[in-house]
């Protein structure tokens, strides 16, 4: 089965590398690289444990490596859970993949949270399916510090993708 991988904090700060040459040396597993942000399509059914430590020799720095089953990205996409969201040019449609899936005492809690308040939301949260938090934000420089706060929120290492992101990754999946 196809996979999905998504590096935390890739070619941010000094954790710099090239993914277009990581997929390059990783084609045996016949990688797909998606963007500059460690976003990676891997077709040829590898077991996780293989496919992270291939991955991690490859990188210059250690990072959290995420590896969701390509079938719970599509999953995700089919559900159009944006659907009732503002599609506007200031707001980003986002999801964040969580390390591992939260307790469900947990997503009850933050599933429908607004940051900094629900009058004055720079960043919503809309819900927490699985290991995935989808959300909104707007397009404003203290916006991206609340990104940063998912994580410590939440208790799990987390890595945030737009949902154009997600999309393209579905894109190449079906194309395969």
């Amino acid at each position: 089965m196809a996979s999905v991988v998504f590096l935390r904090a890739v070619n941010v700060g000094t954790n710099t590398c090239r993914p277009a040459l990581i997929a390059k040396q990783l084609s045996k597993f016949v990688v797909v690289n998606i963007g500059a942000a460690g976003t990676f399509v891997v077709r040829e059914n590898v077991s996780e444990s293989t496919l992270r430590a291939a991955i991690a020799t490859k990188l210059p720095f250690k990072c959290e490596i995420m590896i969701c089953p390509a079938r719970a990205i599509v999953d995700l996409v089919s559900k159009d859970p944006f659907a009732r969201q503002p599609s506007v040019p200031d707001i980003t449609r986002f999801v964040s993949v969580l390390h591992k899936s939260l307790p469900s005492s947990q997503v009850t809690r933050h599933s429908s949270l607004s940051l900094p308040s629900d009058k004055e939301w720079l960043l919503k949260i809309i819900a927490i399916p699985d290991r995935f938090v989808l959300g909104v934000y707007r397009r404003q420089m203290k916006a991206i510090g609340y990104l940063g706060k998912i994580e410590k929120l939440l208790g799990v290492p987390a890595t945030t993708r737009s949902w154009n992101t997600i999309l393209k990754v579905v894109q190449v999946l079906r194309d395969a």
